[in-house]
């Protein structure tokens, strides 16, 4: 028996918006604006403007701005202007020079 094909979206969080509370989703993520919670999604992306305090857990996740939390995701990615304070659990891994980065790193066993 095969599943039927995802029907979630992309959903964007704007520069003008603050969000307090948690955040789940089975599609996409974008954020602009600032989120003081935690987020689930399929695949998350942090633009360089977006702030987040909290928890991610994401199956990819793509981070430009600031973020002060856990991550946990198979595939992370910081790029260069990627600010984080966090402790984070990981499959893959990829940091540009220029992101800073202070926190503890393990990689998921299996």
């Amino acid at each position: 028996m095969s599943t039927p094909p995802s029907q979630s979206g992309k959903s964007i969080l704007a520069s003008d918006l603050k969000i307090t509370g948690d955040i789940v989703s089975k599609g996409s993520i974008e954020v602009m604006g600032e989120v003081d919670g935690s987020i689930s999604a399929d695949s998350l992306v942090v633009s360089h403007e977006g702030t987040i305090k909290g928890t991610i857990g994401a199956k990819t996740v793509d981070l430009r701005g600031k973020l002060t939390g856990k991550i946990d995701s198979a595939t992370l990615t910081l790029r260069s202007a990627a600010q984080v304070t966090a402790d984070i659990t990981y499959t893959t891994l990829s940091i540009e020079s220029g992101a800073q980065i202070e926190g503890s790193f393990k990689l998921k066993k299996g």
